[in-house]
C-alpha cells in the first residue's frame, strides 16, 4: 500500500533522513522505534506531505505521492495523527470530529463514519458535547484518532498515541488501534511501548540516526512472556 523508497529530507543544511526505505503492506499495523530526536516523527511527516522529501520517492497505492501537499494526501486515505493531538479545545468533542469529514466524500458519509467512532470509542459518545480542553489525556487521545477515522482514512499515521497516558491506559489504547486495524484501516506506527501490541503488529523498523537500521519480522508472543526486545 505505501513504500518509501531511499528517501532524503533535510531541515535547512541539517540532514535527518538519509536513504531511508520501507513498505507498509494493505491491512498491517508496522512499527517504528527509536530513541528521540532520530527522526521518526520527521519520516511519518514526509509520508503525510508535512515535510518536504529532497530526494527519493514515496509511492501509495501504487502512485507517487511525494511532492503533494496534505489535503491531497487526506483526500486519498492518508491520515496523521500527530503526538501534540492538535484539538480545537474550545469546540465540543462532536465538532472536532465533525471537522475531520471536510471533504466531499467524507463529509458525504460523515453520519455513518460517526456512529462507527462512537462505537470504538463510547467514551466520546457520552462526552460529545463536551469542550475538548475537558478530557483527560486518554479521552484527547481518543478523540484525534477518531477524528483521523472521520477522514474515511485507509492508512493512518500514529505518533506516540501513548504518550503522556497514565500506564494503566495505555494498554486500552493500543487495543484500540488493534480494533482500528480489524476495521481495514492500514497503520503505520511510532510507539514505544509496541511490545504491547506483539500479536497484532506483523514488522518493526528501527531507526537510528536517520537511519532505518534494523527491520524485525513477525512481532509475536505468547501470553505471559516479556515483551520482545525491538
Amino acid at each position: 500500500m505505501l513504500e518509501v523508497d531511499h528517501i532524503d529530507v533535510y531541515y535547512d543544511d541539517f540532514h535527518v533522513l538519509h536513504g531511508v526505505s520501507l513498505h507498509v503492506d494493505r491491512a498491517e499495523i508496522v512499527g517504528l522505534v527509536g530513541a528521540n530526536g532520530h527522526g521518526k516523527s520527521t519520516l511519518m511527516q514526509a509520508i503525510c506531505g508535512l515535510t518536504r522529501v529532497r530526494s527519493g520517492e514515496i509511492r501509495f497505492e501504487g502512485e507517487r505521492i511525494d511532492g503533494l501537499d496534505t489535503p491531497a494526501l487526506v483526500a486519498r486515505g492518508i491520515v496523521y495523527v500527530a503526538e501534540q493531538r492538535h484539538l480545537f479545545p474550545d469546540m465540543t468533542v462532536k465538532e472536532n470530529l465533525l471537522l475531520g469529514a471536510y471533504l466531499p466524500a467524507p463529509r458525504r458519509k460523515r453520519n455513518e463514519s460517526l456512529d462507527l467512532v462512537f462505537q470504538l470509542y463510547p467514551r466520546l459518545r457520552e462526552r460529545q458535547d463536551q469542550l475538548a480542553r475537558t478530557l483527560s489525556g486518554g479521552e484527547a487521545q481518543m478523540l484525534a484518532l477518531g477524528r483521523g477515522l472521520m477522514s474515511a482514512a485507509k492508512f493512518m499515521a500514529i505518533d506516540e498515541p501513548s504518550l503522556g497516558l497514565a500506564p494503566n491506559l495505555v494498554q486500552d489504547m493500543l487495543a484500540t488501534i488493534g480494533r482500528m486495524n480489524d476495521m481495514g484501516v492500514t497503520i503505520l506506527l511510532v510507539e514505544q511501548n509496541i511490545g504491547q501490541l506483539a500479536g497484532a503488529i506483523r514488522r518493526v523498523y528501527r531507526l537510528e540516526e536517520g537511519v532505518i537500521s534494523a527491520e524485525t519480522a513477525e512481532c509475536r508472543r505468547d501470553a505471559g512472556d516479556p515483551a520482545p526486545n525491538l
